[in-house]
């Protein structure tokens, strides 16, 4: 969305050459907080780019790791000035993390603890590099990464998500608040075209994202991309149904089911797979994978929207009619074997606007396998699908994951 200047404090304000900078163009940020972003355009990127030199000065590792550890307490607790809003305490942070991504205070604790977890600790001499990130909207825990480029650059320009670009500004302020030297950051809101651009530009880079944006960029020795994570959980044979949905609740909903790391697809691995049982009879593998998914099923069921459950937090969605759009698209991929276990409706409406996608498990019927379009479907909210495979179909499910999950003691 382009249109006349705003001068107004709710726009977020682009960081370039130094200084927090309007835009001629903004988008609006979803939510009802009246929050805009600026976007940065393409030829501005470039002529900043040539206008670029390396920042001359020691900058050692050591005072790096000070100044950086000083910004996370300010990012989590402290009062940091971000262009546009202007001074932002950590309460109105977090306000505004809810009000226009979603994301509950109890997360955005959870998250700070794990971003400070996070903070690199390189001794390594930095190098001349400017680094780009591009980071994703589902958590601001990827973070993480543009710590580690500043840490380790002569400068990192920094890429926000448009769903959720508060974090990011807030980091630099804070990187700012505690002496980060102005001319080694850039907060470069863009449209998605402009990613390509913005990775010509750049000496370094590492973008997040879906399937659609990882797609449009290909992975060199200069280029990290970090897609969909696709996890997955390996039940072993005879392992008691309660106990493996305690073990798989916290994977499949924790952190609101957003990390890339989170559960999609439940393995229950048995010898059994592919033995037919006498005739209008259930294979015995999916016998077993319903047993186990039941109690899951009705865990799922029992977190609560509003207010907020205090063991697995669950995030809302801001976009009117969001919610609802991506629970159907996920039943979309039911097929005739298949079936959804959790009983609530797919979405639900909150206070203040907030609108639910409910947790949601899918039992897949006999002939699922790995190229099932539910297995490995990643949502914004928490989703797996359960279903029966023997050692080598488990296999394959597991080699199309980046992260592997097993019960301690399991023998896979």
């Amino acid at each position: 969305m382009t249109g006349a200047i705003r001068t107004h404090r709710s726009v977020v304000q682009a960081f370039r050459r130094g200084s927090w900078q309007p835009s001629l163009d903004s988008v609006a940020l979803p939510g009802r907080s009246g929050l805009s972003l600026s976007l940065v355009p393409e030829a501005v990127a470039a002529a900043d780019r040539r206008r670029y030199e390396p920042p001359a000065g020691s900058f050692p590792p050591a005072a790096r790791r000070k100044l950086i550890d000083t910004a996370l307490g300010l990012f989590d607790r402290g009062t940091v000035t971000v262009g546009g809003p202007g001074e932002q305490s950590a309460a109105e942070f977090r306000t505004a993390l809810w009000e226009t991504a979603g994301v509950p205070e109890a997360l955005t604790d959870r998250w700070c603890g794990l971003l400070r977890g996070a903070s690199p600790c390189s001794v390594e001499e930095p190098d001349g590099a400017l680094a780009l990130v591009s980071l994703p909207g589902n958590t601001f825990t990827c973070l993480e990464s543009v710590l580690a480029e500043a840490a380790r650059s002569a400068a990192v320009w920094v890429r926000p998500s448009r769903r959720e670009p508060l974090s990011a500004a807030r980091l630099v302020a804070a990187l700012l608040e505690a002496g980060w030297p102005p001319e080694r950051l850039g907060l470069y809101a863009t449209e998605r075209p402009a990613l390509r651009t913005l990775i010509g530009l750049t000496d370094r880079q590492t973008v997040y994202g879906g399937t659609g944006l990882t797609a449009a960029v290909r992975a060199s020795g200069r280029l990290q991309v970090r897609g969909p994570g696709r996890g997955c959980a390996l039940v072993p044979p005879g392992m008691d149904p309660a106990e493996a949905a305690d073990w798989l609740l916290p994977l499949v909903a924790g952190d609101g089911g957003r990390f890339c790391s989170n559960v999609r697809t439940v393995v229950c691995v048995e010898e059994s797979v592919g033995a037919e049982g006498p005739p209008g009879t259930k294979r015995p593998a999916t016998a077993t994978a319903l047993a186990l998914a039941r109690p899951l099923a009705d865990a799922l069921d029992a977190l609560r929207t509003e207010p907020v459950d205090d063991r697995l937090p669950l995030t809302a969605f801001r976009v009117p009619g969001e919610a609802g759009q991506c629970a159907r698209r996920l039943r979309e991929g039911l097929g005739p074997g298949d079936r959804m276990l959790t009983r609530r409706p797919p979405a639900a409406r909150g206070d203040g606007g907030a609108e639910y996608a409910l947790p949601a498990l899918a039992l897949l019927g006999p002939e699922a396998g790995p190229g099932h379009p539910l297995v490995g479907r990643e949502v914004p909210f928490p989703f797996a699908a359960v279903l029966a495979a023997s050692p080598a179909g488990a296999a394959a499910v597991a080699g199309r994951s980046s992260f592997v999950h097993r019960p301690r003691g399991g023998v896979l």
